[in-house]
Formats: structure tokens, sequence, C-alpha cells
């Protein structure tokens, strides 16, 4: 008999990552229209330095984007060694943004989510940082609710910002 225990923090770490894949797949593949638009280069963005909450918000307001001063969530889990579809989808989103986050398997990593407070949108809005060792490794803008979206953070739709 073999016994497996899942703590519910990584379920609810694969859960969020499954529905950002899902949401990304349906917004390219649906509504072309509605895809957002690259707004800069993700070239020039300086990911390491981000070690302190300030450092957090300084890096998501780089882009535009207003957070509260504080994260909501915080929650540090280890990196899979292999990563399933719905992670090496997520991972293709980072990588629009010059990230990639099989370069960080089994490394322990730590999810900070802010609440966006000044994205045109009816619903809430979060703002997700991936750090490693003071280094952003991945990040992305989402909405809550299943028929929202999910973007690269570095290349927000400039034009959805209040």
């Amino acid at each position: 008999m073999f016994i497996y225990s899942v703590r519910a923090g990584t379920l609810k770490l694969f859960g969020f990552i499954a529905l950002t894949v899902v949401l990304t797949l349906g917004v390219l593949l649906l509504g072309g229209d509605r895809a957002v638009e690259a707004a800069g280069s993700a070239s020039g963005i300086d990911y390491s330095g981000v070690k302190t909450n300030e450092d957090r918000v300084r890096f998501i307001e780089q882009f535009g984007i207003k957070v509260g001063d504080t994260a909501i969530e915080e929650e540090a889990f280890a990196m899979p060694e292999s990563f399933d579809r719905v992670i090496l989808g997520y991972n293709e989103l980072q990588k629009k943004q010059g990230l990639d986050l099989s370069k960080y398997s089994k490394k322990r990593v730590t999810r900070y989510t802010y609440k966006v407070e000044n994205y045109n949108y009816d619903g809430e809005v979060y703002a997700n940082l991936f750090i490693w060792r003071g280094r952003v490794i991945g990040c992305d803008i989402s909405s809550a609710d299943p028929e929202g979206f999910v973007a690269p953070l570095t290349l927000v739709d400039k034009t959805k910002l209040k």
C-alpha cells in the first residue's frame, strides 16, 4: 500500500495555474480581438533585486499598474521537477516576456499576489509575482472569474489601465 500526501497549498497553486492556462487558451482561441497586445518589450526589464514588499510593488508599478500596499496572498512552494501540460502552458505565457520557469525546477519559490486597483474590468484583477532568491522568475496579471483573462505582466495592455 502506498500513501501519497499533498498539501492544500500545493493544490491551490496548481489549481490557480490550471485556471490561468485555461483562461489564456480561451482568450487566444475564442477571442483573438480580446487578446492582450504587447505594449512594450520585455528586454531592458530588470527582474533581479526584488527582495522586499516595496521592491515587489515597485516592480509591478513600473508597468503602470497600481496595486495595494501589501500582498493579499503569499505562498512558498517547490517548483516541480517535471512540468505537466498545465504548467508547460503557463510557462509558454512566461516565455512571451523573456522568462522560463523550467530553469527553476525543484527550487523553493514564493508566489505573491496583489490586488490591482487601476485595471478597467468588471471584476477583481490580480498581479502575481513568482520570486526565487530576490529574482522575478514569473509574473502575470489575471482576473478572478472563469470568463476573464490572463496575460504576461510585462506586456499588459496599457489601454485597459485607468
